[in-house]
C-alpha cells in the first residue's frame, strides 16, 4: 500500500462517519480513528510487521470546533482574494529539500503550477508538494519542521 493509497482511505473514512477502521495484511496494518460527529479530525496509527519497532509521536492536539470556526472566519475575511495550497497529508513540514540547502520557496516568490514548494515527511517517506496553481507566494503559514493535519493550510498565494 503506498501513500496515495492511505491517503484516499483517510479521505474515504473521513466522508463516510464512521468511528473506526482496521486495515491488515500480512505485513502491514493501519488503523484509522475518527470522532463521529463528521469532524476534520483524523488520526492513523500504522504498525509495519517487517521493520524494527519504531518510536512513534503522539497525535498532535486538535482545536476545538470554536477556535476553529473563529480562526477560519478570521482568515477568510482577510485572506479572501488569496488561494491557498493545503497539505494533501499527515506529517511533518520542511521548507527545505534537506539542512544544508535552501528552501523551496519565500514569501514574494512567483511559483508555477507543479512547483515543488515544500515537502513533508510521513512514515520516514519525504513527499514533494506541488503547487497546484501559478502566482506569488502571499504568506507560510506554517513554521520549519512543525507537524501538519490533512488538509490544514501551508500557503496563501496571490493568483493575480
Amino acid at each position: 500500500m503506498d501513500i496515495k493509497d492511505i491517503q484516499n482511505l483517510i479521505k474515504f473514512v473521513s466522508k463516510a462517519e464512521v468511528s473506526e477502521v482496521k486495515y491488515k495484511t500480512k505485513d502491514f496494518e493501519i488503523t484509522i480513528k475518527t470522532p463521529l460527529a463528521g469532524s476534520d479530525a483524523v488520526y492513523a496509527q500504522p504498525a509495519v510487521y517487517h521493520t524494527a519497532p519504531q518510536a512513534v509521536a503522539a497525535p498532535a492536539p486538535v482545536a476545538t470546533p470554536a477556535a476553529a470556526t473563529s480562526e477560519k472566519a478570521e482568515a477568510a475575511s482577510d485572506d479572501s482574494k488569496y488561494v491557498t495550497i493545503k497539505s494533501p497529508m499527515i506529517g511533518t513540514f520542511y521548507r527545505k529539500p534537506s539542512p544544508d540547502k535552501d528552501v523551496f520557496v519565500n514569501v514574494g516568490d512567483e511559483v508555477s503550477a507543479g512547483k515543488v514548494v515544500c515537502v513533508i515527511e510521513a512514515m520516514k517517506l519525504f513527499n514533494q508538494i506541488d503547487s497546484e496553481i501559478s502566482g506569488k507566494i502571499v504568506k507560510i503559514l506554517v513554521d520549519d519542521a512543525t507537524p501538519v493535519e490533512y488538509d490544514q493550510p501551508l500557503f496563501l498565494v496571490d493568483p493575480s
